[in-house]
């Protein structure tokens, strides 16, 4: 939502050919301040919005009214703030656009993606990556973990995803564990809201060098895809539509040669069969 109000801001500042030095001042601010505004990286305080629409010259208040009253609702907290100390701030930005993202779709190539692990699968991959906390923090972010999935389907959001045979292979937290997960990937490859694709070791298609790659696109048409590609300590996030593009080819090509989602099933319970 931040990124919405931050896009309306930057089309009323362009459509007014006002600068951003020019926009900067009139919120006694700086030139990297409208950046972060306009890019939806920062909170809104509401008296900067309404000295900006008065500069850009959206004056009347049936005009001002919507989109003060979105910037107030961008201000408001999500719901992962109660799991605010496990969140690094760099996945927090993620749990946001996840949340608001009409269309998720994903590569993994490690692990099941998060949106569809079971508790115990989760709990085993966290503790692993987590390796030294306690037993209450591990447990907090497997409730993260499974809160995150509550919200898929809901509002008509959608999820794609291609896991690479390695991930549905390796094993976390036993045969047993593993084989739930399997069970549940073919639960959840039966929903309309999600399209589960297996890209078999067989397919021959160049990935070398990529890590997960996860695409976000929102229901608003004004704004534009968003990749994150999260690293070991950190994630990027690109924007630009020369960045997101490469991306957006490579999941359509994985798409192309994976087996269709139809397919999925078998390919799961085949694997489930060699366990």
């Amino acid at each position: 939502m931040r990124i919405l109000v931050g896009t309306h801001l930057r089309s009323l500042r362009e459509a007014k050919k006002v600068t951003r030095e020019q926009a900067a001042y009139a919120i006694r601010g700086s030139h990297s301040k409208i950046s972060r505004m306009e890019g939806g990286r920062c909170s809104f305080k509401m008296r900067d919005v309404e000295d900006l629409l008065t500069l850009y010259g959206v004056v009347g208040r049936a005009e001002r009214a919507p989109l003060l009253l979105l910037a107030e609702q961008a201000n408001q907290p999500g719901w992962w703030q109660d799991y605010r100390d496990l969140v690094p701030d760099w996945f927090e930005e993620f749990l946001g656009l996840e949340h608001d993202a009409e269309l998720i779709r994903t590569h993994e190539i490690q692990y099941v993606p998060g949106l569809l692990q079971t508790e115990e699968y989760a709990r085993a991959v966290i503790a692993r990556g987590h390796c030294g906390e306690s037993r209450e923090r591990i447990e907090q972010r497997v409730e993260l973990r499974m809160r995150r999935q509550e919200f898929l389907g809901a509002s008509g959001r959608r999820l794609w995803a291609i896991v690479d045979e390695g991930a549905l292979r390796r094993m976390a937290g036993g045969r047993d564990v593993m084989r739930a997960q399997l069970g549940h990937l073919i639960e959840m490859a039966g929903l309309k809201h999600v399209a589960l694709q297996v890209l078999p070791f067989s397919v021959e298609v160049a990935v070398g060098g990529i890590g997960p790659v996860t695409l976000l696109r929102f229901p608003q048409a004004e704004l534009d895809d968003i990749v994150y590609l999260e690293q070991l300590a950190g994630a990027q996030y690109l924007t630009k539509d020369t960045e997101v593009r490469p991306y957006r080819r490579l999941l359509d090509e994985l798409s192309v040669h994976a087996p269709p989602p139809k397919d999925t099933p078998r390919i799961l319970r085949e694997i489930m069969d060699e366990l």
